[in-house]
């Protein structure tokens, strides 16, 4: 598989704290990574949620960390106040978060182990109504986003508080670096990590470029996402494996 992307100019649109790992594993297989974010991350505007919930922490049987950004933006706050308490049980929606906790010093997060989203994670034992009926959940996210899990939680008889600790938006500016590669006949593929950035790739685009996208390949780690790109007319959509490891797969088994 060694230099599979050789030659392949590769667009990597995770939000720019996230990108780096996937350009370099772009990279290693002799490709050109193109960073190109369609999701600015940053802090969210209201502390007051985030400081009640650590206030309120003790309370809390299961805290649930939507991706690593959820990580990034709480963890810190809470560890710099006060200790994880012994009897919170950190879950999290994808292996990357869970190294993102472990990073902090917060072990033995629970995680789907083969499909890493609100549906698996609903799966484990931990969060099935016997084990959480009568008991307080907290999940820590972005704004906006599905409300599935906490929905099915409190269907489950949870008490469920959702934490917004980050802000999701669309990026500023337009899409010039992408338009001058698909002129030159130089982009080869895009990697596509959520159905909100595809939504604002999408919106940043002119007709013209569109028609580029079209004749594109994307690779989605996620059918759901691969379900939002054929619904937009993108027929040459690649489902991968979930995660960076399975994006970089589907790129090398590509037949270019």
């Amino acid at each position: 598989m060694t230099g599979a992307l050789r030659g392949k100019t590769v667009v990597v649109t995770r939000p720019r704290a996230q990108a780096a790992g996937l350009a370099a594993l772009i990279e290693a297989q002799g490709g050109e990574a193109l960073i190109f974010p369609v999701l600015e991350i940053s802090a969210s505007t209201d502390p007051a949620p985030l400081q009640a919930a650590i206030a309120a922490l003790d309370s809390y049987a299961l805290a649930i960390f939507i991706s690593p950004n959820a990580v990034a933006y709480s963890v810190p706050a809470i560890l710099a106040q006060r200790a994880w308490p012994e009897g919170l049980t950190p879950a999290a929606v994808g292996g990357g978060s869970v190294a993102a906790l472990a990073e902090h010093g917060v072990a033995n997060a629970i995680a789907p182990r083969h499909r890493f989203d609100s549906e698996a994670l609903l799966e484990l034992p931990e969060l099935q109504a016997d084990a959480l009926a009568g008991k307080r959940v907290a999940i820590f996210r972005g704004n906006g986003g599905r409300e599935l899990l906490a929905d099915t939680l409190r269907a489950r008889g949870a008490t469920v508080d959702c934490i917004t600790c980050y802000h999701r938006s669309a990026p500023a500016g337009g899409a010039a670096p992408l338009r001058a590669l698909w002129e030159a006949g130089r982009l080869d593929a895009i990697a596509i990590s959520s159905s909100e950035g595809l939504r604002n790739l999408v919106d940043l685009l002119s007709a013209d470029d569109r028609q580029h996208l079209a004749q594109t390949p994307l690779f989605v780690p996620h059918q759901r996402i691969a379900e939002a790109a054929r619904a937009l007319g993108l027929r040459r959509t690649k489902l991968t494996a979930p995660a960076d490891a399975g994006i970089i797969a589907g790129l090398c088994a590509y037949n270019w």
